[in-house]
């Protein structure tokens, strides 16, 4: 199960520089590789007693309740009554073991397939070219428009020293992983700092390397929520690290931190000489 496998392992050892597994190594290896097994068990014949699992897996019961303890304590399997249809009979009905919704999805997902063939019918239900650009990018801005609704409160609560500060604390809280870093402008005598707006994480990178008009709209959604024109400065669908956006400081003329630079992801009514204009966008009332 990748996810949490992954947290477990241990960082491997350069080429050439490899050491003998310790006999502890070894032994957690094969437990971490037969917990899968029973998670796996339970995905591909549905809620199982230990008996059951037991038997199909060749391990002993106790064994198998060391592995199902483990995996409930990590939240991926929860234990329920067994279902029996038509008359019981005596005694206490047996315990089943079910994987959770995380446990689930600890197994391959094909979401971003889907989006990505969701996006391109809706592309193609128009005719293609221009208007099945303009059909995506239709639907990227009514669901950026409808996330930012979200983070209005939060952000005119802080007001205009600290909405750039709050949008990334709310974008953190959607799972971006979001940072704000000051940065001083071209002349720092005479106007304020800007910042840079670092998304670390992006749950659509995938979708948005074959449309990027949702780069586009989300850039869009920054500008109406912080009041200013931004420069989305690098993507992690474009291939880079971190998706940065630069956010100048309230009342400050556009400097060269502001001209796209090489690499940049144009984006539509976000250039720095022009004020960003909502598109069926973010509403303030």
């Amino acid at each position: 199960m990748r996810e949490h496998s992954a947290q477990d392992r241990v960082a491997e050892p350069a080429p050439g520089c490899a050491v003998p597994a310790t006999a502890a190594e070894v032994l957690l290896e094969g437990h971490r590789a037969t917990r899968d097994r029973v998670a796996r068990s339970i995905l591909d014949h549905g809620p199982s007693s230990a008996a059951d699992l037991s038997g199909r897996l060749g391990l002993t019961a106790a064994a198998v309740r060391r592995h199902l303890d483990s995996l409930a304590a990590a939240g991926l399997v929860e234990s329920r009554e067994q279902r029996v249809y038509g008359s019981r009979g005596r005694g206490r009905p047996a315990k089943v073991f079910a994987l959770t919704e995380s446990g689930r999805d600890a197994f391959y997902q094909a979401y971003d397939q889907l989006a990505a063939d969701a996006l391109r019918w809706i592309s193609e239900a128009v005719g293609g070219g221009a208007a099945g650009e303009e059909a995506v990018a239709a639907f990227a801005r009514a669901r950026f428009a409808k996330q930012g609704q979200k983070y209005l409160d939060s952000l005119e609560q802080a007001g205009a020293d600290g909405r750039t500060e709050a949008l990334a604390e709310a974008l953190s809280a959607d799972g971006y992983a979001a940072t704000v870093r000051r940065v001083p402008s071209a002349n720092a005598a005479k106007a304020p700092a800007g910042a840079q707006l670092c998304q670390h994480h992006c749950p659509v990178a995938h979708i948005a390397e074959q449309f990027p008009q949702l780069c586009e709209a989300e850039t869009e959604v920054f500008s109406q929520l912080l009041g200013t024109h931004v420069q989305r400065l690098a993507t992690i669908a474009h291939g880079d690290g971190v998706c940065t956006t630069y956010v100048p400081a309230s009342g400050a003329a556009p400097s060269s931190a502001d001209r796209r630079t090489p690499g940049a992801v144009p984006t539509a009514g976000t250039s720095p000489t022009e004020t960003a204009r909502p598109r069926g966008g973010i509403s303030h009332d």
